[in-house]
């Protein structure tokens, strides 16, 4: 580790909370349905989709109307982006002759965007039409995205007020989101990728002729637009199978500190319109240091890790000054992978500009922790503030038995069956990731995909379902994820990571919306400082060590103590 790489994260955090000030207020201001320096040109964009769909903005809706709504527009998108991706070879912008995808591939990738996991069981040059990256994968960026972001809304105006019956209107919600402010940023975003060397063509591949004589084909394409809205979105699919590694998504280093700006811009953000709209900016401040020091924390512990070497490699007589380089690309170093590795994983987003295949025991741990915690550091956009909310709820009911009171959130009473519900949507990660990685490692065919045995195996198989049930999308690496038992498995954690996860928070929201708003008292536990803080990063870490602890010490811990010992499997 170097005095200036350490500059450069402090450099690249503080860009990023201070981005979230202004932001976060402008969304609260879209939330409401306010007036905005955009209105004058998309105004009459939003009133005529309105119109289209019938839809009326002040009608609101209570839990179960908005999550009804919701989940009918995921199932439509679901069908939708299948028959795409089945049938694309009969779809035009397709001039590489790409055949239609497979059903177990189809059914994993469609499920993938749709909830905003985009994991990646196929190669995106090999495999994807243009329209089938366009009209498929990117829409499902804006609208997976504008989905999250339109729960966490609906979960923050349970606390605005009391005896509330409704929590909005969610295709007001997805409509303003996607129109005041994913697209915007990423039009924006993606000049400047364009300006920093990404492609934007829907020209035919490029075929080269190398110094030795022979050729090579060019993967072109509408990248940097894709590339956008899959950090703004946390999303995280590669327009290219290995994703910012890759020279055309990650071109310089610079490119990639804006990709690490862009895809925690928005999760902080929402933290202050959290605080906005529920009258306690403090509250918001709150939670989003409890997710900067979460990032800080997990960026020291990758950086130390790979800074620190492969001991089988520096018994070799490797240059101990680069630290472990395998995976990682020269022109990124050490800082902004780690970086680039805490944030993509705390932030449910996915992008890789490293192998984590090849990172030391120790530094693959920290990512698979990251996810494992509930998505919520910060979490994706959405998820990880309504991810949050049900900690803090957590936290003030810890601190209600400790002190013998009721517990409260910002005035709300928190009740049994408000904590049933919490733990509900809590224990859905655990029960999807360990029970569908203990079963595909006893079963003959899923073992099979496999590229390492031992610990390192164990490893791979429980990132691959920490990913999918906590909608990340990144890949250990070495697994062959293309198989029908994977495909299925996969596709169904990644269901139950957003949809059975969001619909208990909901129905949470729904009960606290409709309990009236008690004045603090004496002996109300404030919730906006730094000692909540340290409870509510306390509840995070013990749940997270007491739900997934063994599993990791027969994975990363047992290789990492192997790897001491010299030996491997």
């Amino acid at each position: 580790m170097t005095l200036l790489g350490w500059a450069t994260i402090l450099l690249i955090l503080a860009l990023i909370v201070g981005s979230a000030v202004p932001l976060g207020g402008y969304m609260a201001r879209v939330a409401a349905g306010e007036r905005t320096l955009l209105h004058p040109m998309l105004g009459p964009l939003e009133r005529g989709l309105y119109a289209a769909g019938g839809i009326d903005p002040a009608q609101g809706q209570g839990w179960r109307g908005y999550a009804l709504a919701m989940l009918a527009f995921n199932a439509a998108g679901f069908a939708l982006l299948y028959a795409i991706l089945r049938c694309q070879d009969l779809l035009p912008l397709n001039p590489q002759g790409f055949a239609g995808m497979a059903p177990y591939l189809a059914f994993n990738t469609a499920i993938s965007f749709v909830t905003n996991t985009n994991w990646q069981a196929y190669g995106g040059e090999a495999a994807a039409s243009y329209l089938s990256q366009m009209a498929g994968f990117t829409v499902h960026n804006f609208v997976s995205a504008a989905t999250g972001i339109a729960l966490a809304l609906a979960v923050t105006r349970a606390f605005a007020g009391g005896g509330l019956k409704q929590l909005g209107n969610f295709w007001a919600d997805l409509t303003r989101i996607t129109l005041y402010l994913l697209v915007p940023l990423a039009v924006v975003l993606g000049l400047v990728f364009v300006a920093l060397g990404m492609p934007q063509t829907l020209g035919d591949y490029v075929t080269a002729t190398t110094l030795e004589g022979g050729m090579q084909i060019i993967p072109l394409g509408p990248v940097a637009f894709q590339v956008a809205i899959k950090h703004l979105g946390t999303n995280g699919g590669g327009f290219f199978g290995v994703n910012s590694l890759h020279p055309f998504e990650g071109p310089s280093a610079l490119a990639t500190a804006v990709q690490i700006w862009a895809q925690n811009l928005i999760p902080f953000a929402l933290c202050l319109s959290f605080g906005a709209m529920v009258g306690n900016r403090r509250q918001g401040w709150v939670l989003l240091a409890v997710m900067l020091g979460f990032v800080l924390a997990g960026t020291a512990a990758v950086y130390a890790a790979e800074a620190a070497g492969n001991p089988l490699h520096l018994a070799m007589g490797v240059d101990a000054a680069q630290g472990n380089m395998e995976g990682k690309d020269l022109r990124f170093g050490q800082a902004l992978v780690a970086l680039f590795t805490a944030t993509t994983t705390g932030a449910s987003c996915g992008a890789v500009n490293a192998m984590f295949d090849s990172f030391t025991p120790l530094g693959g741990l920290v990512p698979l922790f990251l996810i494992q915690l509930g998505e919520v550091l910060p979490g994706g956009v959405g998820s990880g503030l309504y991810g949050m909310v049900v900690f803090a709820l957590l936290a003030v009911f810890v601190a209600g038995l400790m002190v013998g009171r009721t517990p409260e959130f910002l005035g709300k009473k928190v009740q049994a069956r408000e904590v049933k519900l919490a733990m509900l949507a809590v224990l859905v990660l655990p029960a999807a990731i360990l029970g569908f990685t203990a079963v595909s490692m006893v079963l003959e065919p899923a073992v099979a995909s496999l590229a390492n045995a031992g610990p390192h195996g164990l490893s791979e198989m429980l990132y691959a379902f920490s990913s999918a049930a906590g909608n990340n999308g990144s890949a250990f690496g070495g697994l062959t994820a293309d198989t029908p038992w994977l495909n299925t498995t996969l596709g169904i954690a990644m269901m139950l990571g957003r949809f059975a996860y969001v619909v208990p928070v909901l129905a949470l929201a729904g009960s606290l919306a409709a309990k009236p708003r008690v004045p603090e008292s004496a002996g109300t536990f404030p919730t906006d400082g730094a000692l909540f803080a340290g409870l509510l990063a306390g509840v995070i870490l013990i749940l997270g060590g007491l739900q997934f602890m063994p599993a990791l010490a027969l994975g990363p811990l047992a290789d990492h103590f192997t790897l001491l010992a010299g030996k491997t499997f």
